[in-house]
């Protein structure tokens, strides 16, 4: 396998399964949280990477916590479904379960957001995800180089797909950089995208390697290039509105506890994904990293971040 390093001009970039809470009106202390059942609030459809990892933790969590924690799956809308669902619910019990690569580009996707970022406090990193660019096994490519000439061969008659957010820029530039043409196929919910994909339909994948797994393994998907991984800088804190920081240590210690639980870490090792929990303060770290990155994937597209 070949890493994509040549996707940013040694821009490395990471993909972070997590929990983003938002502020409310009325925060309860750490003490008495949780006082009800939890929800997590997904952008992505079941049997996605980040839906795979949710549930995996909010079992270990409703134990710990003696109140059920419930993974609700919101796809669709760029992920706006999702973050405004929290948004409106107005409930610390109420948290985002995404990846960050699903709101870290939305200002270069998008000239206006029905939300506003700096309302979205992070709590716990809780993987880092392997993203992996997949193709068709009878499309008989095994490398980039070789997608690459293939597409050059073939302009506009190749297409893609990939999980919304960061994603999306990622292999636009790279399609850019390189002058490839290859139309982009929008999804709804990127488990019927892995479907196509392992049936010809589409000609190459970039996401989470959980769900490519199951294809790959029988045969029918084969991993082309996996992106890089890294551990975050020491940056400064996003300016967050109405931070409630007991609480938030209290969710992100007990994140980092269940998943440093041999028995989560292999199942999550398994899906492709290395655990890596973080403080809050870690993990604002690891998104204003995880955002420089996107922002100078916008420059080499010519994109302007929204206001």
């Amino acid at each position: 396998m070949y890493r994509l390093r040549s996707l940013f001009f040694t821009i490395s970039f990471c993909f972070f399964a997590i929990v983003v809470a938002l502020p409310v009106q009325a925060q309860t202390s750490s003490q008495q949280w949780p006082q009800r059942p939890v929800r997590f609030i997904i952008p992505l459809g079941p049997g996605s990477g980040v839906d795979i990892t949710a549930r995996l933790v909010a079992d270990k969590l409703s134990a710990k916590w003696g109140q059920p924690v419930v993974v609700e799956n919101r796809p669709g809308g760029d992920a706006f479904l999702a973050i405004t669902a929290v948004l409106s619910a107005h409930d610390d019990h109420v948290l985002l379960f995404a990846p960050a690569s699903t709101f870290t580009a939305h200002t270069l996707l998008h000239d206006k957001l029905p939300y506003d970022p700096k309302e979205l406090v992070p709590i716990a990193r809780v993987t880092n995800t392997l993203i992996a660019l997949g193709v068709p096994t009878d499309l008989n490519v095994s490398s980039v180089k070789e997608l690459a000439a293939k597409i050059k061969a073939e302009p506009g008659k190749l297409n893609y797909a990939s999980v919304t957010g960061a994603n999306d820029l990622l292999f636009a530039a790279w399609l850019k950089t390189e002058k490839l043409d290859m139309a982009k196929v929008p999804y709804k919910d990127t488990v019927q995208a892995i479907n196509d994909l392992a049936e010809g339909r589409i000609h190459a994948f970039i996401g989470a390697y959980a769900i490519m797994r199951p294809r790959v393994q029988a045969g029918k998907v084969r991993v082309i290039a996996l992106t890089n991984r890294q551990h975050a800088k020491a940056l400064n804190d996003i300016p967050t509105a109405a931070e409630a920081p007991a609480v938030r240590e209290r969710i992100a210690a007990d994140i980092r506890q269940v998943v440093s639980d041999s028995d989560v870490e292999t199942k999550l090792a398994a899906t492709g994904q290395v655990v890596n929990p973080g403080t809050p303060t870690e993990f604002t770290e690891a998104i204003e990293d995880q955002l420089k990155t996107v922002r100078q994937i916008g420059e080499t597209l010519g994109i302007k971040p929204a206001q």
